[in-house]
């Protein structure tokens, strides 16, 4: 069913606030297999709500709307919704009753204002709202079909959840079923070109690549009858893609990086140190995001002077003279220094330059080096990606590029 969300609310219009309401509710109607076509954003305008109301239904057979049900003059929705459908505002008692108990139960001052919430389209159900004082409704007319909720995040999600999931869930007709596959070290364009033979006259399942900072993700979705066999459908294409460009995959649950590092770290009882250099100690604190991970994680230290790197971790003032502090060789006596150190199953050091300034042709900004030791073996890794997102974009690189290493070796 081609479906069309609609946000009402002059403050979305001024960027008061952030429009999650629409991107919640595609959530929700893609994994039910109704067709999101169309976001829209309308302010507290009745022109102008019903214009949209009329356009929209040219090309959808199902409109969902959010804001405008409360008290005030403004909290138009409903009955601009009935002009639009063809009906009246009544009054509705069973809405009167709950309206009633509701003010009453916690004790708030009944203005003459909130008689509002209680009068309905004469041909509406009812949608009521158990986390806030205005209900929603749902309407049909001529095969077409609206269905407006709270403008409040919590009230909507609950109104959405306990009732407009079942009443649509009794409509659809077909089910979507997707997996998000998380890839390291494969840009966006290289990416779809490796895919070419399976994205090329692709019907179903579908395939579709999304860039993010430092990675890049693969959306496979199947639309069919039932859960099952879209599942099916995805789990097949997930094979064929797997055997093309499985060894970027690092997750095919839609798992950040540190999630999966951290949940490999703690299954395998491995113990971790770090010492930090141009990310300042990003490392240590995306590890200690990660609820347990004391269990494994034994110590970080950001060493980001030449001085520090000496004292904490026995660097070689002649290492440093004659290499420099962005180095292999300075990054391989950190991660050994450290190791001595501390004695955890892995270690990792890193040490670049972040910028925006202090790089030069031969060591330009983004340039890092990533120390390891493990198990005994000692390595160390070149990162370089040009600079364009400045310093956070370029420590931020460099952190994913330390996971992704660390992943590497404990998979």
């Amino acid at each position: 069913m081609k479906t069309a969300i609609l946000t009402v609310g002059t403050e979305i219009l001024f960027g008061q606030i952030v429009n999650t309401n629409a991107a919640w509710i595609s959530q929700q109607l893609q994994n039910m297999g109704y067709d999101v076509m169309y976001h829209y954003s309308v302010g507290d305008n009745p022109g102008r709500l019903k214009e949209l109301i009329h356009f929209a239904f040219h090309d959808c057979d199902l409109i969902l709307t959010t804001g405008g049900l409360g008290p005030t003059q403004d909290d138009l929705t409903k009955e601009v919704i009935a002009e639009a459908m063809g009906d009246t505002i009544v009054e509705n008692k069973e809405c009167m009753e709950v309206l009633m108990s509701h003010f009453e139960k916690h004790g708030y001052k009944f203005t003459p204002n909130n008689l509002k919430q209680a009068y309905m389209p004469s041909r509406a159900t009812v949608l009521p709202n158990d986390a806030g004082s205005a209900p929603g409704f749902a309407m049909e007319k001529d095969g077409k079909m609206i269905i407006a909720m709270p403008g409040p995040p919590r009230e909507m999600t609950r109104m959405f959840e306990k009732q407009v999931k079942p009443l649509l869930e009794a409509k659809q007709d077909s089910v979507i079923y997707y997996r998000l596959i998380r890839t390291f070290g494969l840009g966006e364009s290289m990416m779809e070109t490796e895919l070419l033979p399976l994205i090329d006259g692709q019907t179903d399942p579908t395939i579709a690549t999304y860039a993010k900072e430092g990675e890049c993700s693969l959306r496979v979705a199947s639309k069919r009858p039932t859960r099952e066999e879209a599942m099916a459908a995805v789990d097949e294409m997930t094979d064929k893609v797997t055997e093309i460009i499985g060894k970027y995959i690092y997750s095919y649950d839609d798992e950040d990086l540190i999630n999966v590092v951290a949940k490999l770290l703690l299954e395998k009882n491995i113990t971790i140190s770090s010492a930090e250099s141009c990310t300042g100690g990003k490392f240590a604190a995306a590890l200690c995001e990660i609820p347990g991970i004391s269990a494994v994680f034994e110590r970080g230290i950001v060493t980001y002077s030449n001085r520090a790197k000496m004292e904490e971790l026995g660097v070689k003032e002649e290492t440093l003279t004659a290499y420099g502090a962005v180095s292999p060789e300075t990054a391989e006596e950190m991660v050994r220094g450290l190791a001595a150190k501390t004695g955890s199953d892995l270690c990792i050091s890193v040490t670049g330059i972040a910028g925006p300034g202090g790089g030069s042709e031969a060591k330009p900004v983004g340039l890092a080096y990533i120390g390891l030791s493990y198990k005994g073996d000692v390595k160390v890794v070149k990162h370089m990606r040009a600079s364009s997102g400045g310093r956070k974009w370029t420590q931020n690189s460099v952190l994913l590029s330390m996971l992704y290493q660390v992943y590497e070796l404990i998979k």
